[in-house]
C-alpha cells in the first residue's frame, strides 16, 4: 500500500506532491489528461505565492512570466476604475506553469500516472481502495483530493453543489494586442466579466465568464461575443484589434461557486474541491496553491506524529477555513455587485472615487505572502 495518492494533477494537487515528496514521503499523483494542457482560467497569480514555490523547489522566474502591477475595472458602459496592485503578482499560462511543476515533481521522485481517471473511491479499514480507468486499483493511506470545479467523483461522494446546477460557463482565449503589460484589466458586461492580462511570450489571457442563458439565447459564442460583450467599448476594442491564437476558444460548464466541505470521506480537498473564488477577485491560482500548501504539511505531520487521522482531518478543516474561509464569503458578496448592468454601473461609478474601499477589498481576498 502507497502512502499518498493525489487525485488531480492542477497547481494544488502538484504543488502539494511536490512539497510532500521533498519531505521523503511516497506520492503517486493522478491526471486524467496529460500534460502539457490549457486549462480555462484567467491565469494570474498573486505574488503572495513566490516565498512557497521558492522554497519547494519550484521558482517560476524561468517561465518569464509577466510581472503586474495595476489593476483596472470597467462597467458595462465602460466607465474605469484604476488602482495599484500593493503586492503585485504575474502572469503566466497553465499550459506553461502546471507542466513546469509536472516536471519539478518528476524530480522530486512524484509518481505521476497521466490519461488515467480514478473511477471510484472507497475508504475502509482506515485505507483507502482507488479503482481507476485503466484497469489498476491501487491502495493508500492518504488520498488528496485536487481535481479541480467538478468531477464525476463530487456525484458519487454526494457532495451537495454537485446536484445543483451552476449557470456559469467560463471561456478563454489567448491572444496578441496592444496594452500594457504590467495591467491586469477586468471588464463588466450583461450576467459577465472578462479579464485580460499578459502572460508569457507576450501573449495575453483573455477570460471571460458569463451564463448559459446567454448563451442558449445567441446561439454561438462568436454571435453572443457581439451581442453582449462587444457593448462594453473596452471588449469591443479587444476583439476588433487582437490576434486571437485560437482557432476556438477554451470552454468550460457548470462553474460552481457554492460552498463546499474541505473534506469528504476522509479525504483531504484542496483547490477548487474544496471551493472556488470567484474570479472577479482574480486570486485562485494563488489560493490553489496555497491550500496544496496547508495540506501537504498536514500530511507530513501525520506520518511524523502517530498517524492520527482524527488530528489530520481536524487540523486541515481548522487551517483551510483559517486561511479561505471569510475570503471565499467576501468573494460571492463582491460577485453579486456585479452582473447587472445597473448595479455594475453604480459600483463601479461608486468605487471609483472610493480608492481606500477598493484596496481594502483586495487585501481581503488575497492573502500574504507565505
Amino acid at each position: 500500500m502507497m502512502q499518498i495518492a493525489v487525485i488531480g494533477g492542477g497547481l494544488a494537487g502538484l504543488t502539494s506532491a511536490i512539497a510532500m515528496a521533498g519531505q521523503g514521503l511516497s506520492v503517486t499523483l493522478i491526471e486524467k489528461k496529460s500534460y502539457p494542457l490549457h486549462k480555462v482560467c484567467g491565469e494570474y497569480v498573486s505574488n503572495e505565492v513566490l516565498p512557497y514555490l521558492r522554497a519547494i523547489g519550484a521558482d517560476p522566474a524561468p517561465l518569464n512570466p509577466a510581472p503586474i502591477s495595476r489593476f483596472q475595472l470597467t462597467s458595462p458602459k465602460g466607465v474605469v476604475l484604476e488602482s495599484p496592485l500593493d503586492l503585485g503578482g504575474f502572469g503566466v499560462s497553465r499550459y506553461t506553469l502546471d507542466h513546469y511543476l509536472y516536471q519539478v515533481a518528476v524530480a522530486k521522485g512524484v509518481q505521476v500516472r497521466q490519461q488515467t481517471a480514478v473511477q471510484d473511491i472507497q475508504f475502509a479499514a482506515d485505507h483507502f481502495t482507488l479503482k481507476l480507468s485503466d484497469g489498476d486499483t491501487l491502495q493508500a493511506e492518504v488520498v488528496l483530493g485536487a481535481y479541480g470545479k467538478r468531477s464525476t467523483l463530487d456525484r458519487q461522494l454526494s457532495r451537495s453543489f454537485f446536484s445543483k446546477r451552476s449557470p456559469y460557463i467560463g471561456v478563454k482565449y489567448h491572444l496578441r494586442l496592444d496594452m500594457p503589460t504590467d495591467l491586469i484589466a477586468l471588464h463588466n458586461f450583461q450576467d459577465g466579466y472578462a479579464g485580460i492580462s499578459a502572460i508569457e511570450g507576450g501573449r495575453y489571457c483573455f477570460c471571460y465568464l458569463t451564463t448559459r442563458e446567454n448563451l442558449r439565447r445567441y446561439g454561438t459564442i462568436p454571435a453572443m461575443e457581439k451581442a453582449i460583450l462587444h457593448q462594453n467599448p473596452h471588449l469591443r476594442r479587444i476583439f476588433q484589434e487582437a490576434e486571437f491564437l485560437y482557432e476556438q476558444p477554451e470552454v468550460i460548464n457548470e462553474i460552481s461557486f457554492a460552498t463546499k466541505t474541505c473534506v469528504e470521506n476522509h479525504m483531504l480537498m484542496c483547490g477548487d474541491a474544496a471551493g472556488m473564488i470567484t474570479p472577479l477577485c482574480g486570486n485562485g491560482m494563488a489560493m490553489a496553491i496555497h491550500a496544496g500548501k496547508l495540506a501537504a504539511e498536514q500530511v507530513v505531520h501525520y506520518f511524523e506524529n502517530g498517524r492520527n487521522r482524527q488530528a489530520l482531518e481536524r487540523g486541515y478543516t481548522l487551517a483551510w477555513e483559517k486561511q479561505f474561509a471569510q475570503r471565499l464569503r467576501l468573494g460571492r458578496a463582491v460577485q453579486r455587485l456585479f452582473g447587472s448592468p445597473l448595479l455594475s454601473e453604480v459600483a463601479v461609478g461608486t468605487l471609483r472615487y472610493m480608492p481606500a474601499a477598493v484596496r481594502l477589498i483586495m487585501r481581503q481576498t488575497h492573502g500574504q505572502p507565505f
